[in-house]
Protein backbone atom coordinates (compact mmCIF):
# COMPACT_ATOMS: atom_id res chain seq x y z
CA UNK A 1 0.00 0.00 0.00
CA UNK A 2 1.32 3.32 -1.06
CA UNK A 3 1.39 7.15 0.70
CA UNK A 4 -2.47 7.83 1.45
CA UNK A 5 -3.03 10.88 -1.28
CA UNK A 6 -5.32 12.74 1.13
CA UNK A 7 -8.44 12.43 3.09
CA UNK A 8 -11.93 12.86 1.49
CA UNK A 9 -15.42 12.92 3.01
CA UNK A 10 -18.06 11.93 0.66
CA UNK A 11 -21.23 13.14 0.80
CA UNK A 12 -24.23 12.15 -0.68
CA UNK A 13 -27.86 11.04 0.21
CA UNK A 14 -27.88 8.35 -2.84
CA UNK A 15 -26.55 5.11 -1.49
CA UNK A 16 -24.84 3.50 -4.74
CA UNK A 17 -23.25 7.30 -5.99
CA UNK A 18 -22.12 7.35 -2.55
CA UNK A 19 -20.15 4.27 -2.50
CA UNK A 20 -19.15 4.68 -6.19
CA UNK A 21 -17.65 7.66 -5.51
CA UNK A 22 -15.82 6.54 -1.99
CA UNK A 23 -14.51 2.83 -4.06
CA UNK A 24 -12.82 4.64 -6.77
CA UNK A 25 -11.08 7.55 -4.64
CA UNK A 26 -9.89 4.63 -2.34
CA UNK A 27 -8.11 2.60 -4.97
CA UNK A 28 -6.18 5.35 -5.85
CA UNK A 29 -4.57 6.11 -2.23
CA UNK A 30 -7.30 8.03 -0.71
CA UNK A 31 -8.68 7.74 2.53
CA UNK A 32 -12.48 8.20 2.79
CA UNK A 33 -15.03 8.68 5.29
CA UNK A 34 -18.77 9.27 4.22
CA UNK A 35 -21.75 10.87 4.75
CA UNK A 36 -25.57 10.99 3.67
CA UNK A 37 -26.49 14.19 3.48
CA UNK A 38 -25.21 18.38 4.56
CA UNK A 39 -26.07 17.66 7.83
CA UNK A 40 -23.99 14.30 8.36
CA UNK A 41 -21.37 16.31 6.98
CA UNK A 42 -21.45 19.14 8.99
CA UNK A 43 -21.72 16.89 12.04
CA UNK A 44 -18.61 14.68 10.93
CA UNK A 45 -16.24 17.03 9.56
CA UNK A 46 -14.20 18.57 12.36
CA UNK A 47 -13.68 14.54 13.40
CA UNK A 48 -12.72 13.60 9.86
CA UNK A 49 -10.83 17.15 8.65
CA UNK A 50 -10.87 16.33 5.00
CA UNK A 51 -8.56 17.39 2.37
CA UNK A 52 -11.33 17.50 0.24
CA UNK A 53 -15.39 17.02 0.36
CA UNK A 54 -17.31 15.80 -2.75
CA UNK A 55 -20.73 16.82 -2.11
CA UNK A 56 -23.96 16.30 -3.80
CA UNK A 57 -26.26 19.28 -4.01
CA UNK A 58 -29.67 17.93 -4.23
CA UNK A 59 -30.45 16.16 -0.52
CA UNK A 60 -32.78 16.09 1.70
CA UNK A 61 -32.26 18.11 5.12
CA UNK A 62 -29.41 20.61 4.26
CA UNK A 63 -28.34 20.81 0.69
CA UNK A 64 -25.39 21.02 -1.21
CA UNK A 65 -25.60 24.67 -1.43
CA UNK A 66 -26.09 25.44 2.34
CA UNK A 67 -23.86 22.80 3.02
CA UNK A 68 -21.07 24.39 0.84
CA UNK A 69 -21.80 28.05 2.21
CA UNK A 70 -21.67 26.90 6.06
CA UNK A 71 -17.81 25.42 5.14
CA UNK A 72 -16.87 28.25 3.87
CA UNK A 73 -18.12 30.55 7.19
CA UNK A 74 -16.60 28.54 9.61
CA UNK A 75 -13.11 29.37 9.88
CA UNK A 76 -12.56 25.85 11.59
CA UNK A 77 -13.72 24.49 7.64
CA UNK A 78 -13.49 27.33 5.20
CA UNK A 79 -9.87 26.10 3.94
CA UNK A 80 -11.10 22.67 2.80
CA UNK A 81 -11.86 21.90 -0.71
CA UNK A 82 -15.03 21.24 -1.88
CA UNK A 83 -16.15 19.68 -5.24
CA UNK A 84 -20.01 20.11 -5.67
CA UNK A 85 -21.12 17.02 -7.52
CA UNK A 86 -24.76 17.54 -9.09
CA UNK A 87 -27.18 17.02 -11.95
CA UNK A 88 -28.07 20.39 -12.23
CA UNK A 89 -25.52 21.86 -15.50
CA UNK A 90 -26.96 25.48 -15.45
CA UNK A 91 -24.81 28.13 -15.67
CA UNK A 92 -26.87 29.76 -12.88
CA UNK A 93 -25.77 26.79 -11.05
CA UNK A 94 -22.26 26.80 -11.81
CA UNK A 95 -22.00 30.43 -10.82
CA UNK A 96 -23.71 29.86 -7.77
CA UNK A 97 -21.35 27.08 -6.70
CA UNK A 98 -18.43 29.50 -7.89
CA UNK A 99 -19.99 32.23 -5.75
CA UNK A 100 -19.94 30.50 -2.84
CA UNK A 101 -16.65 29.60 -2.96
CA UNK A 102 -16.03 25.91 -4.28
CA UNK A 103 -13.46 24.58 -5.74
CA UNK A 104 -14.48 22.47 -8.74
CA UNK A 105 -18.03 21.66 -10.28
CA UNK A 106 -18.97 18.23 -11.85
CA UNK A 107 -22.19 17.40 -13.20
CA UNK A 108 -23.86 13.34 -13.15
CA UNK A 109 -23.55 11.08 -15.03
CA UNK A 110 -19.48 12.21 -14.42
CA UNK A 111 -15.98 10.08 -15.16
CA UNK A 112 -14.68 8.42 -12.45
CA UNK A 113 -11.41 9.36 -13.92
CA UNK A 114 -12.28 13.18 -14.12
CA UNK A 115 -13.25 13.21 -10.62
CA UNK A 116 -10.35 11.31 -9.40
CA UNK A 117 -7.95 13.58 -11.09
CA UNK A 118 -10.22 16.78 -10.06
CA UNK A 119 -9.86 15.40 -6.10
CA UNK A 120 -6.27 14.28 -6.68
CA UNK A 121 -4.81 18.03 -7.64
CA UNK A 122 -7.45 19.83 -4.95
CA UNK A 123 -5.71 17.55 -2.35
CA UNK A 124 -2.38 18.05 -3.92
CA UNK A 125 -3.31 21.95 -3.99
CA UNK A 126 -4.17 21.90 -0.32
CA UNK A 127 -1.35 20.48 1.38
CA UNK A 128 1.16 22.88 -0.23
Amino acid sequence: MGEVLGKVLVVDDDEVIRQLIAVNLNLEGFEVETATDGQDCLDRVLDVMPDVITLDVMMPCLDGWATAEKLRTEEATSHIRVVLITARAQDDDRRRGLGIGVDAYLTKPFDPAELIQVVRDLAADGRR
